[in-house]
């Protein structure tokens, strides 16, 4: 593995975080937004025999539902920005120590692998 590849690699790997941090919080959003909106046609339907309290209660649970949203959406934008810092902060270290960083993809990838082998042979052990 050269350095290209590894700091390939580790662009792709933090781009595909990125990807299911942003699908993850895409899906959160749509989710909530579905249940405000659900809450929100119940409140409308049961407005006209619902007590104020209770109306103004509604409004500011919406409220807070939204303020959520708002900070999921700027959590993942520091998301974002850890991950673009850190795939920066990769490349250089790949640029500047090549050989040190084949190294550690190297004893990186050997442990993921004594990892899936080790979980393989224990499930197969398992079953029997």
């Amino acid at each position: 593995m050269n350095p290209q590849t590894a700091a390939n690699t580790a662009r792709q790997a933090s781009d595909e975080l990125l990807q299911t941090a942003e699908k993850a919080v895409g899906n959160t959003r749509s989710y909530a937004n579905e249940a405000l909106d659900k809450a929100e046609n119940k409140v409308r339907d049961l407005r006209g025999s619902v007590d104020p309290l209770v109306d103004m209660l509604a409004s500011k649970a919406q409220h807070l539902a939204r303020q959520s949203l708002d900070i999921a959406a700027e959590a993942k934008e520091r998301a974002q920005r850890s991950l673009s810092n850190a795939a920066g902060a990769t490349s250089r270290y790949v640029a500047d120590q090549p050989l040190r960083s084949v190294l550690i993809a190297a004893a990186v990838g050997a442990g993921v692998a004594l990892l899936i082998s080790s979980a393989r042979h224990q499930r197969q052990q398992n079953r029997y």
